[in-house]
C-alpha cells in the first residue's frame, strides 16, 4: 500500500510539474530572410508552419515570425524583437557578420539563440546556443564527387551564391569533391541564390566556352534559371546540372528521370523548424539542446526521390 501510496504522489507531482511548465508563458521571436527566392520562400512556409505547431502544443507559447528583405532591416528586427521581451531567438541570417552585435546583444541577456544555416566568420556559444544547419561543405563535396564519378573528364562551369562564409564553404567542399580527377573548371562566377542572376551568368558562360560538359550550381532557384538559358541558346553539348536543395520541382525533375538534372542534393529550408522546436525543448522541458546541430546533404537520386517530395511545399 505504501509503495503505491508513493507512486500516485510521484505521478501527482510529475502531473503538477508538467502542468506548471505548460502553464509558464514563453515567447519566442524567430527571426528571417524576406521570401525572395525559392528556398527563402520554404523558410518562411516552414517558420510559419512550425509556429503555428509549437503554439498549439504549448499554450503559454508566444512564436513571432518576422522577415526581413536585407542585414540592416533584419538588425532592426532582431532589436524589435528584444524590446518586446523576447526569451530566446531564432535566427536565419540574410548576411551573418553584420547582424552579430544585434545577436550577441540579445544573448548579452540571457536568453537562447539558436542560429540556423548562415553562420559568422565566428560561431560559437558567444554568439549563440544552438547552431542548426545544414551541411554546407558537403553540398558541395557530394556534388563533385557525383560529377568526378560520372562524367571523369567533364569541363564544368560554375555558379555560386552569394559572397558569405557559406558559399566559400560550399566551394571549398566542391574543390575537396573532383580532387584527384580529371575534371577542369571552366569559370566560376556569383549568381547570388536567384534564378535571374544565374540566367545572366549562364548566358555569359554559353558566350564565352564552345563546349561545357557539366553545370553546377549552388541552388535549385538558381538552376531554373540556368535551364532556360540552355534551351534558349539552344545547346545540346551540356551533359546535366547539378544543383541543391531538394525544391519540389527539382526533386520531380529526378523522380522522372530527367536527363538534365539526374541527381540533387538535399539543403531543406524546414531546418528552421528543426531550430524553432529545439528551442521550445529547451525553454519548457529543461533538456541539453546547445551545441551543433548539422544535418545531412543526401544526394538525391531516382531510387530514392521519392522520399524526398512534398508536393504541397511551396519550394
Amino acid at each position: 500500500m505504501r509503495k503505491l501510496m508513493l507512486a500516485l504522489a510521484v505521478t501527482a507531482v510529475t502531473l503538477a510539474g508538467t502542468a506548471y511548465a505548460e502553464d509558464k508563458k514563453f515567447t519566442i521571436g524567430v527571426s528571417i530572410p524576406a521570401a525572395d527566392h525559392g528556398w527563402t520562400s520554404g523558410v518562411v512556409f516552414h517558420a510559419e508552419r512550425v509556429a503555428k505547431q509549437l503554439m498549439a502544443e504549448h499554450p503559454g507559447l508566444n512564436v513571432i515570425v518576422k522577415t526581413s528583405p536585407d542585414a540592416a532591416s533584419q538588425a532592426n528586427a532582431v532589436q524589435d524583437l528584444d524590446t518586446q521581451g523576447i526569451d530566446a531567438l531564432v535566427i536565419l541570417p540574410s548576411d551573418p557578420d553584420p547582424l552579430v552585435n544585434a545577436i550577441k546583444e540579445v544573448k548579452s541577456k540571457g536568453k537562447f539563440v539558436a542560429l540556423v544555416d548562415r553562420a559568422p566568420s565566428t560561431n560559437d556559444n558567444s554568439v549563440r546556443d544552438l547552431y542548426v544547419a545544414g551541411n554546407n561543405p558537403a553540398l558541395g563535396e557530394v556534388a563533385g564527387k557525383y560529377i568526378a564519378e560520372k562524367t571523369p573528364d567533364a569541363e564544368v562551369v560554375i555558379i555560386r551564391g552569394l559572397p558569405i562564409p557559406i558559399d566559400q564553404q560550399r566551394q571549398d567542399g566542391f574543390d575537396k569533391g573532383i580532387a584527384g580527377s580529371k575534371v577542369k573548371v571552366l569559370d566560376r562566377q556569383f549568381g547570388n541564390w536567384n534564378r535571374d542572376d544565374a540566367f545572366k551568368v549562364m548566358q555569359d558562360y554559353l558566350t564565352k566556352y564552345p563546349k561545357i560538359d557539366v553545370v553546377w550550381c549552388q541552388d535549385d532557384d538558381m538552376a531554373v534559371g540556368v535551364l532556360q538559358a540552355i534551351d534558349q541558346a539552344k545547346r545540346t553539348d551540356i551533359k546535366y546540372v547539378v544543383a541543391g536543395a531538394g525544391s519540389k520541382d527539382m526533386v520531380k525533375k529526378v523522380m522522372d528521370g530527367d536527363k538534365m538534372i539526374p541527381v540533387d542534393v538535399l539543403y531543406p529550408p524546414a531546418m528552421v523548424g528543426t531550430a524553432m522546436t529545439l528551442t521550445a525543448s529547451a525553454l519548457y522541458d529543461q533538456v541539453p539542446v546547445s551545441g551543433n546541430y548539422v544535418l545531412d546533404a543526401t544526394l538525391v537520386t531516382k531510387e530514392n526521390a521519392k522520399n524526398f517530395y512534398f508536393p504541397d511545399s511551396p519550394f
